[in-house]
């Protein structure tokens, strides 16, 4: 079943906000400083072409720089990749098909918003890189 809506969300949605967030990751990439944010902008983006299977899990180790990151994040490309996932979740919440695939956008709203100091591992393996 994850195969399968993978597969409607590459379709309908994934590939688009995939590419979003590389081109997020690209401009963030150009100076030094944004290189950590280029590289948070990749691994969600990468999250957001194929989500179902995968989790957002929070990380206890990360401290002060993660939260100080999250404000620039937000500031920087946050905001806009946010609105991305609202916009689509609210295309895909028209059908009764896309219901499923507009609520995992809106899951992924708040990773879109601070994704520093967060972790993508698999849904059955939640707790497997501690």
């Amino acid at each position: 079943m994850k195969t399968l809506l993978n597969i409607i969300w590459l379709v309908l949605s994934g590939f688009w906000l995939f590419l979003a967030y590389l081109v997020a990751g690209v401009l963030l990439c150009i100076t030094i400083i944004g290189i950590p944010f280029g590289v948070a902008a990749f691994r969600i983006g990468v999250y957001a072409l194929w989500p179902f299977g995968y989790s957002a899990v929070e990380r206890r180790d990360a401290g002060a720089p993660s939260c100080v990151g999250n404000v620039l994040w937000l500031v920087l490309a946050g905001w806009w990749l946010a609105l991305g996932h609202i916009t689509t979740g609210i295309a895909l919440c028209v059908t009764i098909i896309g219901i499923p695939l507009g609520i995992a956008n809106f899951k992924l709203i708040p990773v879109s918003l601070m994704p520093l100091g967060r972790e993508i591992v698999r849904t059955d393996q939640p707790f497997a890189a501690r």
